[in-house]
């Protein structure tokens, strides 16, 4: 009887909940740093400084990053 390859039997790609994941996360991390350029700027243009500029551009950023996440996390399950 012949040897059965290792890369046959035995290795299964990602499952959807996993890719799910994934597209969440790439979708964060590019919600999070849009949100972080145009939240930014946008405090800046608005004259906000130092412990006022953190919050806003940070609270932009964290609904960017979910909002974003969101969708390519739902993108991603259609695809699957």
């Amino acid at each position: 009887m012949p040897a059965v390859p290792g890369g046959m039997y035995g290795h299964q790609g990602p499952s959807c909940f996993d890719k799910m994941k994934m597209g969440f996360m790439i979708g964060f991390c590019v919600g999070m740093a849009s949100g972080g350029l145009f939240g930014g700027f946008t405090a800046l243009r608005y004259g906000a400084r130092g412990r006022e500029l953190v919050h806003s551009v940070g609270k932009v950023m964290l609904q960017g990053g979910g909002t974003f996440g969101t969708f390519m996390a739902i993108g991603t399950g259609i695809r699957c």
